[in-house]
């Protein structure tokens, strides 16, 4: 199934798909040792520093051959794409959606890029999200103009053909200062006004009741990444102090273990199970 489809039917029926990002094997591995346990779909994504660290062509097979080696049912997504020709470039490589990012654009020049990745990813059969409104990136402060208005998204998503879109509606990327409290009430008249897929991104963080709820009320999509490469690093970091061991292969578990436990746990609150404590 298309990731478009998928994402087009949980918006139908209340329900989310969870987007992790990753930045080497380990915290691949992680998170899809956790999709197999829990048997959930999930997305792959890649920022473009993550697509240059690793390298395109090696990034997209990785995640490519991990998927069918872990038996996960899972896409290959671009995180937030500054430009036509990256997401160009990542779909040539295979990915099955692209998010092209021109937030911080008019809207009338956010349209007219998105309209054009859109039309380029026709050809690849391939899922298009884009933002709309601003979520705060890290050291920034989320405004309440910069939220995303009802009609705003309306036109936004006819005018492009998007299938997905990135809404801003008190979320933000990186860690909280203080406790957000998404707008509940205006993600629902964003639902209302446009069929597309929302999604919500900065959710490392994001108390799991408001998680739930922001689901209920819209949201098909959830993107975590934050709270991954944080959990991976500090463990990494625990375990390396005072330790003088120089096998990586025997201390890199550990984090990827920290990284599946993170990962189900994510999980449970998406997929709207109960978690015992």
């Amino acid at each position: 199934m298309r990731l478009q489809e998928k994402l087009s039917a949980f918006s139908k029926e209340g329900q989310a798909i969870l987007a992790t990002n990753f930045y080497n094997f380990e915290t691949l591995s992680g998170v899809l040792t956790a999709a197999r346990q829990k048997k959930q779909p999930l997305i792959l994504q890649l920022s473009e520093s993550s697509i240059q660290y690793l390298g395109l062509d090696i990034a997209a097979s990785l995640a490519r051959k991990a998927l069918k080696s872990y038996g996960v049912e899972g896409w290959l997504h671009l995180d937030h794409g500054s430009s036509i020709e990256v997401a160009h470039r990542c779909l040539d490589a295979g990915f099955d959606s692209v998010m092209i990012d021109a937030s911080e654009k008019s809207f009338e020049e956010n349209v007219k890029v998105t309209s054009q990745v859109v039309r380029i990813a026709a050809n690849y059969n391939a899922n298009v999200e884009a933002e709309l409104g601003y979520v705060a990136k890290l050291g920034q402060v989320q405004q309440l103009n910069q939220y995303t208005q009802p009609e705003e998204a309306k036109r936004f998503a006819e005018a492009t053909g998007i299938h997905a879109l990135a809404i801003a509606i008190g979320s933000a990327h990186g860690f909280y200062k203080e406790t957000p409290k998404l707008q509940l009430e205006l993600l629902s008249s964003i639902h209302a006004a446009t069929p597309v897929a929302l999604v919500l991104h900065g959710s490392s963080g994001i108390p799991d009741d408001q998680l739930r709820e922001a689901i209920h009320c819209g949201i098909s999509k959830v993107n975590l990444a934050t709270e991954t490469k944080n959990i991976f690093m500090k463990t990494l970091q625990k375990v390396l102090r005072d330790n003088e061991e120089i096998d990586l292969r025997k201390v890199f578990p550990q984090a990827t273990d920290a990284v599946v436990k993170l990962i189900n746990d994510k999980l449970d609150v998406v997929s709207g199970q109960t978690v015992v404590a």
